[in-house]
Formats: structure tokens, C-alpha cells, sequence
């Protein structure tokens, strides 16, 4: 599903908005292989048989729908980047969203083993500063690209924007207004930043 853009934050850019890869569905595709497999040969050797014939249609339909699932957690799983922060979206029936802004991102790392090397998939590891510390995600594509794609999101969202002083404090306290919603600052620590911002008006 589509990273929703009501839930982008005022000046706030969407980057990238992906799913995980595809790889995801290798084990499902091969049961329901398997089950073709023996479904038919089962119908070759016990021309007839009723009970052969119901067990085989029986694991076709269960591989179908285990293929069916995968593909519906695949379709609601996503990998948001944006110009302020990064956003894991999972789960069919109840949603969970995580949240990591750019600027509390301490560190990058990627893993991939030599097989995942030659599909473009691998492990994200984001360690973060925060309760949740260091975040594994698996299954990214193409991890390296993406951990540089992040690394010049952090660059750009710490590098200050040039504007005119009077026309940037309402800018940083909307900024800093954000932040307090997605809790990020205490609401003491921005309203002291808010009146030192007005203070210089």
C-alpha cells in the first residue's frame, strides 16, 4: 500500500516507498511447486482413487493460500524514507508503524550473505538513539543503495536551509512543533525553544 500523503508532515518530501523483496516469495512459490508435483504424481500412480486425489487438491489449495498470505503481507509491509524520517509500516488486519527520525540515527550497516549479494537483497541495521537502540530489517532490496539514499536524507535534513532570518523562525517552530507531536522533544523543552526563537524577532 502507497505511503499515504495526508501523513506527510508540512515541507516533508517522500524519497522512497517500498516493498520488501521479492525473495520473500521463494518459499511459498517452491511448496506450492511441490505440491503440483505430488498431486500429479499421485493421480498418475492411484488412477481413480478418491482419497489420493482429495489429499492432492488438498495441498494445492493450502499452498494457493499460503501464497495468497505472503503476497497480502508483502502488499502491506513498507519501507517509507522521507526527507525527515524513516517508516516501517506491517500487518494485514491491525497496523504497526514504526518510526525512526533522521536526525536520532546514530549509525548504518548492511549485511548481505553471498547469495543475497547476487539477488540485491541483504539486511538494514539502524541503530538509533532511543529506546529501541539498533533495528534489524531484513529482506531490503538492494540494501547498499538504500543505506546511501538514507545517509544523503540525513546530510539534507541537517544541513540548514538558507532563508531569510525573519521568515525561518516560523519555519523552525513549526519544525520544532513536529517534533514535539512525534514525541521527540519534551513539551518543556519546546516551549523554551519557541520563546527563544521569539525573542529574536
Amino acid at each position: 500500500m502507497a505511503f499515504p500523503e495526508k501523513m506527510l508532515n508540512h515541507g516533508e518530501e517522500l524519497l522512497i516507498d517500498t516493498h520488501p523483496h521479492w525473495w520473500v516469495f521463494s518459499g511459498v512459490s517452491v511448496r506450492l511447486v511441490l505440491a503440483i508435483v505430488i498431486a500429479v504424481a499421485g493421480a498418475s500412480q492411484f488412477d481413480d482413487n478418491t482419497f489420493v486425489n482429495g489429499v492432492g487438491i488438498a495441498l494445492i489449495l493450502f499452498a494457493v493460500l499460503n501464497l495468497a498470505f505472503v503476497y497480502v503481507k508483502w502488499r502491506t509491509t513498507d519501507f517509507v524514507l522521507t526527507t525527515d524520517r524513516l517508516v516501517t509500516r506491517s500487518g494485514i488486519l491491525s497496523r504497526q508503524t514504526r518510526e525512526i527520525p533522521l536526525e536520532r540515527i546514530n549509525d548504518l550497516a548492511c549485511h548481505q550473505s553471498l547469495f543475497e549479494r547476487v539477488i540485491h537483497a541483504g539486511d538494514l541495521m539502524i541503530e538509533s538513539a532511543g529506546e529501541r537502540g539498533q533495528q534489524t530489517f531484513s529482506n531490503v532490496a538492494d540494501p547498499f543503495a538504500m543505506q546511501n539514499t538514507i545517509h544523503q536524507a540525513i546530510e539534507g535534513a541537517t544541513t540548514p536551509r538558507p532563508a531569510n532570518a525573519a521568515d525561518s523562525i516560523p519555519e523552525q517552530i513549526e519544525k520544532l512543533d513536529e517534533l514535539r507531536q512525534r514525541g521527540v522533544i519534551s513539551q518543556a523543552e519546546f516551549d523554551d525553544k519557541k520563546r527563544r526563537l521569539l525573542d529574536r524577532l
